[in-house]
Parts: C-alpha cells; sequence; structure tokens
C-alpha cells in the first residue's frame, strides 16, 4: 500500500470515531431532561342492566315417582284350560272389555244341572204345598190329627227351603259361568300375558292363577315427600291466607320428566299425609295430572314444583351482579359521572338466573353486570347498557296459570325467612 492510500484510510477512521463521538455526546444531553408523561388509561368497559320489579312466587321443587290410581291385578276367577287371549298386549283397555276366555263347557253343565235341581225341588214344593193347604182347611175337625197337620207343614217348610238352597246354588253356577269370560275391571293401559292360550288356570282362593295387569293413566299421581319443616312452612302460608280473608282454592303444582324442561304438566296437590314420618321427617305429599295422551307412566321419575310462598312483587337483578365480601352481599353501581359506587344489599329468593333484591338498590339505577374484576369503587367506567335477561319469562313459568293467580297476594316482608325455605335438590 502506498503512503498516500494509507494516509487516507487514516484520516477515514479519524472521521467516524468523531461522529460517533458527537453522537454520544448528543444522547447523554438529552438523557438529563424530563420525559413527558404518558397519558392516563381509558375507564374500562362495563355491561350494566336496569333492575326490574316483577310479580313473582317462590317455588320448592321436589323429585318422586308417578303412580297411577288404579292397579287391576286380573286372576283367574275359576279353573280351568285358556280356550282365547284375545287382546293385544300394551295397548288401551276398557271397563268390560273381553281379555280371557276359559273353557265354559263344565260350567255350563254344571249350571244346567242346578237348573233341573230348582225345577225338582220346585214341584216338590208345590206338592208339599197342596197337601199342607188340604190340611189346613180341615184342620180342628175329627177328619185329620194335629200330628197329621203338623207333618204336613213341617213338609212344606222343607221343601221351601230346599227349593231356596237350589235357586242359591243356580247362582253360583251361573257365576261360575259368566267367570269363565274375564273382561278387563278398569281403563287402562293392559300389561302382557302371563298365561296363553292352552294353559290351565287355577281359580280357587288364595291360589287363583295370575292372568295380567292394568294400570289407569288419566289422571295419573305425582307422590313427593317434602321435610317437616317446609310443612310447617306451607301452614303457616295457609293461616296468613286464612287470615287474610280469602277463599283456598286448589293448590296449584308443576311437573317434569327427566327429559323435559320448564315443567309442562300443570296439576293440583289433592292429598297431604296426616302425619310426619318420624324415621325420614318427611311427609308424603300427591300431585295430580292430566294424562290423556297416555305418555306418563307409572314408575317415571319426575321433579315436581309447588308454590312456597304468596304472590308479590320484588325488584330483580341478574345474579351474575351479585358478589361476596365474607357475609356481606353487595353490588357495583354506577353513578354521577359513570363513577362506580359500591352498595351493600340485602338478597331474596331466587328465580332462575334472577336475584331477588330487599334492600339496597332501586329500579333505574344502573347495577354492572360484566366487566366486574376492572370496576373499582369511586373510579369511572364505560358503561354499556344490555338488555334484561331474556329467558325472565320462562325461569317465572306458572305465575300466570289461572290456578296461580288464584293464589292470595303479600307484602315480601312478610314471606318465610330465606333460612326457612325447604328445598330440595332433584336427584339426577
Amino acid at each position: 500500500m502506498s503512503g498516500r492510500r494509507k494516509l487516507a484510510w487514516r484520516t477515514s477512521l479519524a472521521a467516524v470515531a468523531v461522529t460517533l463521538t458527537i453522537a454520544l455526546a448528543v444522547s447523554l444531553v438529552a438523557g438529563c431532561g424530563h420525559p413527558a408523561a404518558p397519558p392516563p388509561p381509558p375507564p374500562p368497559p362495563v355491561s350494566i342492566t336496569r333492575p326490574m320489579e316483577k310479580e313473582v312466587i317462590e317455588w320448592d321443587e321436589y323429585t318422586g315417582t308417578l303412580q297411577s290410581p288404579e292397579t287391576a291385578t286380573v286372576a283367574a276367577r275359576v279353573s280351568g284350560f285358556v280356550e282365547k287371549a284375545d287382546f293385544k298386549e300394551g295397548t288401551i283397555v276398557h271397563a268390560g272389555d273381553l281379555l280371557f276366555i276359559i273353557d265354559p263347557r263344565p260350567y255350563q253343565a254344571d249350571l244346567d244341572n242346578k237348573i233341573a235341581a230348582v225345577a225338582q225341588a220346585q214341584s216338590q214344593a208345590d206338592q208339599a204345598k197342596v197337601h199342607y193347604d188340604r190340611y189346613a182347611k180341615v184342620r180342628g175337625t175329627q177328619a185329620i190329627s194335629e200330628d197329621d197337620y203338623d207333618a204336613a207343614k213341617a213338609s212344606y217348610a222343607q221343601a221351601s227351603s230346599a227349593l231356596a238352597a237350589a235357586r242359591a246354588a243356580t247362582q253360583t253356577a251361573q257365576l261360575n259361568l259368566e267367570w269363565t269370560r274375564v273382561t278387563a275391571p278398569i281403563n287402562g293401559r293392559i300389561s302382557r300375558k302371563f298365561v296363553t292360550q292352552g294353559n290351565l288356570v287355577n281359580g280357587g282362593a288364595g291360589q287363583a292363577t295370575q292372568l295380567t295387569t292394568i294400570v289407569s293413566l288419566d289422571p295419573i299421581y305425582s307422590y313427593f315427600n317434602v321435610p317437616g319443616r317446609a310443612y310447617l312452612k306451607y301452614h303457616a302460608l295457609s293461616e296468613q291466607e286464612r287470615r287474610s280473608g280469602s277463599a283456598r282454592g286448589d293448590v296449584p303444582c308443576f311437573m317434569e320428566l327427566e327429559t323435559e324442561a320448564r315443567f309442562p304438566h300443570e296439576g293440583v296437590v289433592d292429598f297431604m299425609d296426616n302425619q310426619i314420618d318420624p324415621g325420614t321427617g318427611t311427609m308424603q305429599i300427591r300431585g295430580v295430572f292430566r294424562n290423556p295422551n297416555g305418555e306418563l307412566l307409572p314408575g317415571l321419575f319426575a321433579r315436581t314444583r309447588i308454590p312456597g310462598s304468596a304472590r308479590y312483587r320484588t325488584i330483580l337483578i341478574p345474579d351474575v351482579a351479585v358478589m361476596t365480601d365474607q357475609a356481606e352481599k353487595y353490588l357495583f353501581v354506577v353513578v354521577k359521572d359513570n363513577v362506580v359506587e359500591r352498595r351493600t344489599v340485602e338478597l331474596g329468593a331466587a328465580f332462575g338466573p334472577l336475584r331477588s333484591i330487599k334492600t339496597g338498590v332501586q329500579l333505574g339505577e344502573q347495577v354492572i353486570v360484566e366487566g366486574l374484576t376492572q370496576a373499582a369503587p369511586g373510579r369511572p367506567v364505560q358503561p354499556k347498557e344490555v338488555p334484561f335477561p331474556r329467558n325472565t319469562d320462562e325461569d317465572l313459568s306458572g305465575i300466570q296459570s289461572p290456578t296461580t293467580r288464584a293464589l292470595p297476594t303479600s307484602d315480601p316482608a312478610s314471606q318465610p325467612a330465606e333460612a326457612a325455605r325447604a328445598t330440595t335438590q332433584p336427584a339426577r
């Protein structure tokens, strides 16, 4: 490398070093000043809704089983061979429908024999009466003795008794012949044929052969057990109604099967047991439901609910808005200038996703239902109103039922305390 080129290369390195030094100095000078403060974060967005006032009823739910009001065990009343079993298993039958025919020939022959015996006894009784009437006309004369009269009278009485016995035997034979035709005693759904054509059945007392069973389906019962304290609550409500002067009508109840929802079947409570079972501390209650299509079968598990209070008006909010701080329940409410305020509330009963509020919030206020973790008391938020839950009326289903509407109204303060409510959770 020539001396001139070396000198140029060194000059370039010196220029780069000077440039870096100037840049570092400028950076240090800038770092000695105060930076501009970043802008504050915007208020967090939250969703709010406004409380709604509605008329409600507190419902208690129980799990029970369906049972038939009438169950008939069809059994043979006479012995013999089954000639016919002309019915379709599992169908609906009506009282008087022919189900089985037991060989009637022996019983027809016995009836004919008894009828002949009646005719014979009748002729003997007629003959005895002729003798008795003849002796009665000449009684007290020298034609017959008193002993002959007494003998004729006794013969007539004996013949009359034999005639009555023959007639009774005829009636028994007639019944036996009728019992060879086995008919349905009630309306309902019939089970399978326990005995088929060609089999011998017994009709003796204590050993009668079971032929089939029939269960009635319309109406159908739902039996369930309630705790003793629930009975006390229902009794207190009944006394409250009596003191109010309201005429008590039917108590409504609603029922759903395991595959159903919203309690589509409406009925009434028609029976309460007369004592509390000391072993379980429960009382049995029965609801009765219409079943015109026969779709509700005995033995099915069902969930039933009955009113646990009178009708009353209350303020409702979505239950998701309620927060807990130890034993205290509170809400976040958006007040003036969109500032969050913590509000202690007293809760009432739950109605699906809704909660009754006794004190602490009023109609028209803005209750935060979403974004609760981002809100803080005393700080502003960006509220966005969302509609009240759309399934409100569904969760309060049954309130518009005519039977429910007949229940009395009362003030919320007169309702039983929340701790006294006795609701059993359905077992699935």
